[in-house]
């Protein structure tokens, strides 16, 4: 695994009127790693990812991606660089195919205007990319089937497969297991590992046996603030993070 940088945050900070949700946190995620950011409820997780996301403006602090600012850079901009969040990129539209789903993906990745008018057969110059990506993501014998046909899980997959669509660099994953069955946690678990081969991969994930068996390195939030960084193994030993994490029934 590389070790260099390649998102990093320096101080950043978000308030909300008089209310701290986000307070001076300085995260570094490596290059190819699967790298978890937790907590309990209220921790700031979801605000500190809409802040790398760039959903929510930081009111103080930095975001680097790949050495360059993009504290002040829009979400489209940074997801043109290779910074892509999963699951908002794309809603699944429920009644076109899984291959149509994807297809859409790739003509946003190029540039190209959405014209459902267009010929099938000038359309058709996305299948073998499309069909690529759906293999990726285990859902070649579903890719002539109804989005909305599919079980939660695999719709959780289709929404991967677009984001892959557009090439990213870097995923940030928010929640990517939740509401699911045991069975489906374990095929996107497995899912995750085999697209991290040559992505970087940040998440916010509840399920500390999914955070435990994929994370390199976990980050975990308390109050707003980093209350602990290392492995699974460090961080679920540290005292403070069974106090605020673990010891409020989240393990």
């Amino acid at each position: 695994m590389s070790t260099d940088i390649i998102l990093s945050a320096q101080q950043l900070t978000k308030q909300f009127g008089g209310f701290t949700a986000v307070s001076n946190v300085d995260l570094d995620v490596r290059r190819g790693s699967i790298h978890a950011l937790i907590g309990p409820n209220g921790a700031g997780k979801t605000t500190c990812f809409n802040l790398l996301t760039k959903f929510l403006q930081p009111t103080s602090g930095a975001i680097l991606f790949k050495g360059r600012d993009i504290t002040r850079m829009p979400a489209a901009d940074i997801a043109r660089r290779g910074l892509v969040r999963s699951f908002q990129i794309s809603a699944v539209f429920p009644r076109l195919s899984v291959l149509q789903n994807v297809r859409i993906a790739l003509q946003r990745r190029r540039g190209d205007s959405f014209d459902f008018w267009r010929s099938e057969r000038a359309l058709r110059e996305y299948d073998a990319e499309a069909l690529e990506r759906i293999e990726e993501v285990g859902l070649i014998p579903f890719a002539r089937e109804p989005a909305g046909e599919l079980s939660y899980g695999r719709k959780r997959a289709l929404e991967i497969a677009t984001t892959l669509a557009l090439e990213p660099e870097m995923l940030l994953l928010d929640e990517p297991m939740a509401g699911m069955a045991q069975e489906d946690v374990g095929r996107i678990s497995a899912l995750i590992r085999r697209i991290s081969a040559n992505r970087t991969i940040l998440m916010v994930e509840h399920n500390l046996s999914v955070v435990a068996d994929l994370s390199d390195r976990i980050t975990v939030l308390a109050r707003g603030q980093v209350l602990a960084e290392g492995d699974y193994e460090a961080v679920s030993k540290d005292p403070r993070v069974v106090e605020a994490y673990i010891g409020v029934g989240h393990g």
